[in-house]
């Protein structure tokens, strides 16, 4: 990588770390883009921070929703990149909303820049260098924090740790009674036909009474999940909720959606679950793009419906409900997968913030359709999921 000669060695050293700081923001930089960013910071010079920071804007930041987190890195990385760590647990600490977009970006922040401290870069020479005093300490507790923070919030250790939490989850399907009888003493209806078999082996003489009871069989499992753009801050965790949900139950269909419908049931039964993963992520081609949930569904009805769904179903719909497809569709679709089924449950993580109603047109088109409307947004609100599952009889 060719680096500017007016530029000294150590700031240029900080702009390419900072660059690879936001690759692992999920910014989408080339050495390329590290290369324009030298250059164009080599032309509008390192005496003003403003202009530093609008050169390294215009190169690194591509997409509109990364402004705010490229902001939020600028400022934590050249201030004082060894206090990071002190930094964040002030910060998340005198926060008054723990949810917010920015503790969440403050989050993916301190993540990417967890590599070993550089020396603070140069102060640009109008500006004097900022003291940081840590004066605060959080206190807290971590299993319960865990459980209901936000999956958009979590660190690459929170989400690790979140993994092992939600492999020991369980959300057990409770059996329904089938229309057939089967033979049994504990059954309540009359078994003519066994009682005049027995009778028969006795000399026509009926010395006990046969009785069959209904045989109980367990619930199919269909999850359709969202992995649209506006999914994307949960799209790992909820993949990892599906993976868990194939592994221990036996009757279970799973699917995403975006602007298509994919079937993966196939990839999610691998018993490694970084295996699933990557087979998901080779097969599935819509990430985090737009959405068409009624398209999604009506896909779903049309192919799938027949062949991996029963009366006796639960469907579960993951979506924030961003729809930019007909809502007339979504209507109609929610309605025939909901006269096919037992219980439609969706489940929504905006549901976890406060103040959160359903108003979008797709939650709207959807609303009369639904049995249960959840939250998915934490693991607190999975446990509660198993909760609902479990009381259906």
């Amino acid at each position: 990588m060719e680096k500017p000669r007016d530029v000294d060695t150590a700031f240029t050293d900080h702009i390419i770390a900072f660059s690879r700081a936001l690759r692992r923001l999920g910014f989408k930089i080339s050495p390329d883009h590290i290369t324009s960013a030298l250059h164009a910071v080599q032309a509008v010079g390192i005496a003003r921070k403003d202009d530093v920071r609008a050169a390294l804007k215009s190169t690194l930041v591509h997409r509109k929703e990364e402004l705010e987190l490229f902001d939020q890195a600028f400022q934590l990385f050249w201030k004082a990149p060894s206090q990071i760590p002190d930094m964040m647990k002030w910060l998340l600490q005198t926060t008054n909303i723990p949810n917010s977009v920015d503790s969440k970006g403050y989050n993916r922040v301190q993540d990417a820049l967890q590599e070993p401290p550089l020396e603070s870069p140069p102060a640009p020479e109008n500006e004097s260098e900022a003291e940081v005093e840590i004066e605060q300490i959080v206190t807290y507790s971590p299993s319960e924090v865990l459980r209901k923070k936000d999956f958009a919030a979590f660190s690459n250790e929170e989400l690790a740790a979140a993994k092992r939490h939600m492999e020991t989850l369980k959300w057990p399907v409770p059996p329904f009674p089938s229309r057939r009888l089967l033979p049994g003493k504990n059954g309540k209806a009359f078994d003519l036909r066994k009682t005049t078999r027995a009778g028969l082996r006795n000399g026509g003489e009926l010395f006990e009474i046969q009785q069959k009871g209904p045989r109980y069989r367990m619930r199919p499992l269909v999850v359709l999940c969202d992995i649209s753009g506006s999914m994307e801050r949960y799209a790992r965790m909820l993949l990892h909720f599906m993976y868990t949900v194939v592994q221990n139950q036996r009757r279970v269909e799973s699917f995403v959606f975006g602007t298509r419908l994919t079937r993966i049931t196939q990839y999610l039964k691998y018993k490694d679950i970084d295996d699933s993963l990557d087979a998901v992520a080779k097969h599935v081609f819509d990430w985090s793009g737009g959405t068409k949930i009624g398209e999604a569904i009506k896909a779903y009805n049309y192919t799938w419906l027949r062949r991996t769904l029963r009366s006796s179903s639960i469907v579960l719909i993951i979506s924030d409900g961003w729809d930019t497809g007909d809502t007339e569709v979504l209507h109609q679709e929610m309605s025939r997968l909901h006269r096919s089924c037992h219980r439609l449950i969706w489940l929504n993580p905006l549901m976890g913030f406060d103040g959160y109603e359903p108003l979008t047109l797709g939650m709207q088109a959807a609303l009369p359709s639904i049995d249960d409307l959840l939250p998915v947004h934490n693991l607190h609100s999975l446990e509660q999921l198993g909760d609902v599952i479990s009381s259906l009889r």
